[in-house]
């Protein structure tokens, strides 16, 4: 095998050459990049319209709902205080399960962002008990997950 070997050096094949090598060159220096440069471009599945008060993500600013979706602002997620919604964007939803929650068993699946990835609550899937019917089909957000933007005090 060492009798293959090219020797760029000398442009030969040999077994070994006794022409020295160049030193090494140090690798060139990595410029550091603002941390804003090293994110990935933001696209997202659903852009709410600007003149829209909205929520959006905490973690990466993806859209998620418009304030006329909002429900109700007295619910309580795993990690505190939360919103209930009628629909959202940008989230996917993971498999349904069975939890018991304050307000009774629930089917509930958890939602996170399409984005970034982080959980922000759960969708209703199915209520158990007839007072809770009209949650089926909802999100629920919690705030520390969320934040507003355009047009609001």
């Amino acid at each position: 095998l060492g009798a293959l070997l090219r020797c760029f050096p000398c442009e030969r094949l040999c077994g070994g050459c006794a022409v020295p090598l160049p030193p090494a060159m140090p690798p060139p220096a990595r410029r550091r990049l603002p941390p804003a440069a090293r994110l990935p471009p933001r696209t997202f599945r659903s852009y709410l319209p600007r003149c829209h008060r909205t929520y959006s993500c905490v973690h990466c600013r993806a859209h998620l709902a418009r304030h006329e979706e909002l429900i109700s602002k007295s619910f309580q997620g795993s990690h505190g205080r939360a919103y209930l919604f009628n629909s959202v964007v940008n989230v996917g939803c993971g498999p349904a399960e069975q939890r018991l929650l304050l307000t009774g068993l629930h089917s509930v699946a958890d939602i996170f962002c399409q984005s970034c990835k982080t959980t922000l609550g759960w969708k209703y899937e199915q209520a158990f008990e007839s007072s809770q019917k009209y949650k089926e089909g909802k999100f629920i957000i919690e705030m520390s997950h969320m934040v507003k933007e355009n047009g609001w005090d």
